[in-house]
């Protein structure tokens, strides 16, 4: 069984590498294994297919250096926190026993980000529950539930709980990010296809303004944040920033 140290469970393909791909690049960096699982193939998206965005998923998943990228095939758009996709995020869990899951923003511009954030958060709860079984390849699966969920903060503001400077790797995660090219800025795109609010130039440029302002209140260049519900601790002080 290949255990992980981070699990993303995020609504879009895409979504994991805006939200969170720096810290993801910096846990990797320090010998951490990581993954992500798409709940959706994306498939309601303005630009581009959920073919060519499986695509783009793989590629990113290589410049991150993850150990799994996976997608659950949930309906995009027009899932709810139901039992049916509960029971496929609970198996996902199980399957791979992370530490810390990260997942979307509590609400956002997108009601699929903070639709996400209640399926994933409900069935990390549940997958500790021993009476909830599930099964992988016909054996029943063991419970678990990690010691973290942290939210990333998406296009709405949020108040960070936690800031992770990820100054070293910024160049690594804008590749990750522009690896999907039917998603974001890309001048080679089919020119027939509409531009939508990320494909614009600018957009990146948000997200770089949005890293310049987290990193500046621990004192680097760059930084993503994140948000909990549980009460965060450290060690000593001198872990603090």
């Amino acid at each position: 069984m290949l255990k992980l140290d981070i699990l993303v469970l995020s609504v879009h393909p895409d979504d994991a590498e805006l939200g969170c791909a720096g810290t993801l690049l910096k846990h990797i960096a320090l010998g951490k294994k990581a993954g992500i699982i798409d709940l959706t193939l994306g498939e309601l998206g303005t630009r581009g297919t959920a073919e060519i965005r499986a695509a783009e998923a793989a590629a990113s998943a290589e410049i991150l250096g993850l150990a799994v990228r996976e997608n659950l095939e949930i309906p995009d758009g027009f899932f709810e926190n139901t039992k049916e996709y509960q029971l496929k995020v609970i198996e996902a869990i199980r399957k791979y026993q992370p530490e810390i899951i990260i997942t979307n923003a509590y609400h956002d511009r997108h009601p699929d980000h903070g639709r996400a954030n209640q399926l994933v958060e409900a069935s990390v709860f549940l997958s500790g529950l021993r009476r909830i079984e599930t099964f992988s390849n016909g054996e029943l699966q063991d419970v678990w539930r990690p010691n973290l969920l942290l939210h990333f903060i998406q296009d709405r503001y949020i108040q960070p709980d936690i800031l992770i400077d990820i100054t070293e790797h910024w160049d690594k995660k804008v590749a990750s990010v522009m690896a999907f090219g039917s998603q974001f800025h890309n001048p080679d795109w089919d020119p027939n296809e509409p531009q939508t609010y990320i494909s614009s130039p600018d957009f990146i440029k948000v997200v770089e303004a949005r890293a310049l302002e987290f990193g500046k209140n621990i004192g680097v260049r760059y930084a993503e944040g994140f948000t909990s519900t549980k009460i965060l601790g450290v060690d000593n002080l001198f872990n603090l920033r």
